[in-house]
């Protein structure tokens, strides 16, 4: 087996990715402290080709050194806006018919693996603070949480992370629709 050079990705160029079909997946920020991970999100949305991230609240947004560090160029191919006040951006989506989940650790969530997207549908997922989460407020407003399940001592993923477990999944469902 052989390593594949940068040359052999097929890589699309930032109009490409602009013009081809998006995963129907939008992802929320609310309130994100670490610029690392911000762009650590961007790259996984450049990577599984996701419409748009919204950043809310005291989510830092582009261009900054340290989200550009660990973005590498996603913040200019993925579709963003900044929100300083979530519930607003709630509402406008939600009368666009989008579907919102909470990525959070609640009570009647719904597993990760038994999350099953609809043919058709768009979605959003929320993913919060760092320390505190997805807020209760925004929760409230949410069609339903979906946790990822965890057995270890820590029950914590990175937001990062957490994005990219839950992204794979979304995108791995809907290209077997």
């Amino acid at each position: 087996m052989r390593k594949l050079k940068n040359s052999e990705l097929n890589r699309k160029s930032v109009e490409e990715f602009k013009e081809a079909p998006k995963t129907p997946l939008i992802l929320i920020l609310e309130d994100i402290r670490s610029l690392n991970n911000i762009g650590s999100v961007f790259r996984t949305a450049d990577a599984f080709m996701i419409e748009k991230i919204h950043l809310c609240g005291i989510t830092a947004t582009p261009p900054h050194r340290d989200i550009q560090k660990t973005a590498l160029g996603a913040t200019a191919s993925v579709a963003w806006e900044y929100h300083e006040k979530i519930d607003l951006l709630i509402v406008s989506l939600k009368e666009k018919g989008v579907q919102l989940f909470a990525i959070e650790q609640a009570e009647a969530a719904l597993s990760l693996e038994k999350f099953t997207p609809i043919k058709g549908a768009k979605y959003a997922f929320i993913l919060g603070n760092e320390v505190k989460g997805v807020t209760q407020n925004t929760v409230n407003q949410c069609e339903g949480v979906i946790e990822i399940p965890q057995e270890g001592t820590k029950h914590s993923l990175n937001i990062s992370v957490a994005t990219g477990v839950v992204v794979w999944d979304f995108y791995s469902k809907v290209k077997q629709l």
